[in-house]
């Protein structure tokens, strides 16, 4: 897919991020295949997914733009999203229509250098989406040739805001700081979120486990219940709910 093909199936709308790590109940490329094409029904105009057999599995029921990143640990090394370049090797097999990578300034396995790994993707002609933390790290990612850059890993580093909504700050100075895209992702949980992303000038907005992560949308459930002291503390009378007496 051409760049300005793929920014503007995006724009303005919702992408689906589809995954399912391997102690979660929906691991599985089957099973990510069938969110995806759930995702898709319901109105997705492009998916994340991670790792080969889940991208292929993805694109048997499925022609919509796929933002790939395959997660991999490497000792001593907090990146995890598209480490080196043998996780970008494995999305270009997969043909993925753009690859993301953790674009933070923390210090890559195997002294990989973040703009040799951006240059290398782009000279396969994929786009790259920068995942990124702060604003300076958006900037350089833009700098140094990211096509667009994602707000997903604010949060996810120790001198980044620690915050239990999304990062709307983040989004609206990035929006002003680059000319790419900025595309809106993580801790989106209601389409009022996403919609506010979207007026602050965010591209697109990635939507995650408020989707396709069922055991964190049932917890989010049972432990607001916890909290406001209903569990286990109610009835049903003559077909009606109602509060038990203390």
């Amino acid at each position: 897919m051409k760049k300005e093909d793929f920014f503007e199936k995006v724009e303005g709308q919702l992408i689906v991020s589809c995954q399912a790590l391997e102690d979660e109940p929906l691991h599985g490329s089957h099973l990510m295949a069938k969110v995806a094409a759930a995702a898709e029904l319901g109105g997705a105009a492009g998916i994340r997914a991670n790792g080969y057999d889940d991208i292929k599995a993805i694109q048997s029921v499925t022609k919509l733009p796929i933002i790939g990143l395959v997660k991999q640990d490497y000792s001593e090394c907090d990146i995890y999203i598209t480490p080196t370049r043998k996780e970008v090797d494995e999305l270009l097999k997969a043909g993925v229509d753009v690859i993301a990578l953790d674009a933070t300034g923390r210090e890559r396995p195997e002294k990989e250098r973040l703009e040799e790994l951006i240059q290398y993707i782009k000279e396969k002609n994929t786009l790259v989406m920068a995942d990124v933390s702060t604003v300076d790290e958006g900037v350089e990612a833009e700098r140094i040739g990211a096509d667009c850059i994602g707000t997903t890993l604010s949060g996810y580093t120790d001198y980044s805001p620690q915050l239990t909504q999304p990062d709307f700050n983040l989004v609206h100075r990035l929006v002003k700081r680059v000319k790419v895209p900025v595309l809106a992702e993580g801790r989106y949980w209601s389409p009022d979120e996403v919609v506010h992303a979207l007026g602050l000038g965010a591209h697109a907005v990635v939507v995650g486990s408020a989707i396709t992560r069922p055991q964190v949308i049932t917890k989010r459930f049972t432990d607001q219940m916890k909290k406001a002291g209903v569990q286990h503390d109610a009835k049903v009378v003559g077909g009606e709910f109602t509060k038990r007496n203390p």
